[in-house]
């Protein structure tokens, strides 16, 4: 279980150690290299100001905002979400200057986008230094996986067979594609333009693939921008966290009503009309960046370290070899499809706790009061609730006519280890029965829903 969490985590200040599967054209260490060395704003991943505030191990200032701080006040208590941080306090960094406390770029889009919430100053003293290791949720999927196969009995039969259904049916009709990304990871390069748009038609069968597009296009603005903008913030050691809001928001219809990444998937003509939007010199170059480093970043999200690349195929594959050879993947895939089933409210903190539990262990025993989101360390860090060995004030924040945020009213209120409630709309989507000797990418047998005691998915180690 340690080790699958540490595989999750990344420490941007010392050389790649992830096991990858093998014939990949490029290492992660290629890819950190490049990034680091041959974008304007990769030094930014090792010498930011928040990794430097970590490893000082001195009190470090944080902003939340909140929409319930009467609720706060009359609990005396802070819920932690489950997110791209798994079980902590969602917040951005606050640094101390001689005026006030300046918010991180993302701090400052979140207070100016969310007038009616209440920007809360955290105040965290730590132990001792600390490790500077993010957890990459887009990593997450063998955790996943393994919680979904524990706590099975959970969902009924039916549930446990229409998740199956579901994942069959988005592994089938995605597999074309896949197929393609891992040939681009181990070198057999496509065109980027089909690639793109064969990705756009997959991402409605795979949500997890939305995520990964974006995360791509956020990796590629923040790191390759060069605008007034983005170099202010990266002399104050920000990466530029504006340029990926814009891009969501320009990209999906009604994103600041549900900021839901599965209907993230624009196409070639769409993202280059996107990315000119916003910094018309990173147009050109995006879509071959995209069909690389999303191939890279699929093939090892997606894979056992124990594979070879080059040897999986998900056309006319069945689940169970899927599953042993990307577990990733379908634990990806199972997590997206269960938080939307109808009775999934009920069941949240079943299986969110169990995932939450494991990440603060980990933390606590690393040595982690303050996780960050590790996909890239853009400012989204948090306040871990079950760390014994740190202490924690809170103020609600007045800010002045500069922007800097000052404490108003301390609050008695204390972090628990309990995660606020969450709830995703069901989605519609046609699904078809098939039985276990199903292909993924051939078209399915007719027949009775499986057994749940028969799926594929129960017991196969993560």
């Amino acid at each position: 279980m340690h080790d699958e969490w540490e595989h999750a985590h990344t420490d941007y200040t010392v050389p790649a150690q992830r096991r990858t599967p093998a014939s990949l054209a490029n290492s992660e260490g290629d890819w950190r290299h490049y990034l680091e060395r041959s974008t304007p704003n990769g030094w930014l991943m090792q010498n930011n100001a928040m990794t430097e505030t970590l490893l000082s191990g001195k009190p470090m200032y944080l902003l939340h905002v909140t929409r319930g701080i009467d609720a706060i006040r009359t609990s005396q208590q802070l819920h932690v979400s489950a997110g791209c941080l798994v079980g902590a306090l969602y917040c951005s960094p606050l640094a101390s200057q001689r005026e006030g406390l300046r918010p991180h770029n993302l701090g400052a889009y979140l207070i100016r986008t969310k007038p009616s919430t209440t920007p809360m100053i955290l105040e965290v003293t730590p132990d001792a230094p600390i490790r500077p290791k993010g957890v990459d949720y887009l990593q997450l999927g063998a955790i996943h996986l393994r919680t979904y196969q524990r706590y099975q009995s959970f969902l009924t039969p039916a549930e446990n067979d229409q998740l199956e259904r579901a994942v069959l049916a988005g592994l089938r009709a995605a597999a074309p594609f896949l197929d393609v990304a891992l040939r681009n990871a181990t070198g057999h390069a496509t065109s980027a333009p089909e690639f793109i748009n064969q990705l756009s038609a997959a991402v409605p069968h795979v949500a997890f693939l939305g995520y990964l597009y974006f995360e791509v296009l956020s990796e590629y603005l923040m790191f390759h921008s060069t605008t007034p903008e983005t170099k202010t913030y990266a002399q104050a050691g920000e990466l530029n966290n504006w340029l990926y809001k814009r891009l969501a928001f320009a990209a999906v219809d009604n994103m600041d009503q549900l900021f839901d990444l599965a209907r993230f998937n624009p196409r070639h003509h769409r993202l280059i009309q996107l990315i000119e939007g916003i910094e018309p010199a990173l147009g050109p170059g995006v879509a071959e960046y995209v069909r690389r480093r999303l191939s890279h970043l699929l093939a090892r999200a997606s894979l056992h370290p124990s594979q070879d690349a080059a040897s999986v195929a998900f056309q006319g594959a069945d689940l169970s070899t899927i599953q042993k050879a990307a577990p990733g993947l379908i634990g990806q895939m199972v997590f997206r499809e269960i938080r939307h089933m109808a009775r999934y409210q009920n069941l949240y903190h079943c299986f969110e706790k169990a995932k939450a539990l494991e990440a603060w262990d980990y933390w606590n025993n690393e040595g982690i009061p303050t996780p960050f989101n590790g996909v890239i360390p853009k400012g989204e860090i948090g306040i871990n609730p079950a760390y014994p060995r740190s202490a924690v004030r809170i103020w609600t924040a007045q800010q002045d006519s500069k922007g800097y945020l000052h404490p108003d009213e301390e609050i008695t209120a204390v972090l628990t280890p309990h995660l606020a409630s969450w709830w995703a709309p069901p989605r519609q989507r046609e699904t078809h029965n098939v039985t276990d000797e199903s292909r993924v990418g051939v078209a399915p047998v007719a027949g009775s829903p499986l057994p749940a005691q028969r799926s594929p998915m129960n017991g196969v180690p993560a």
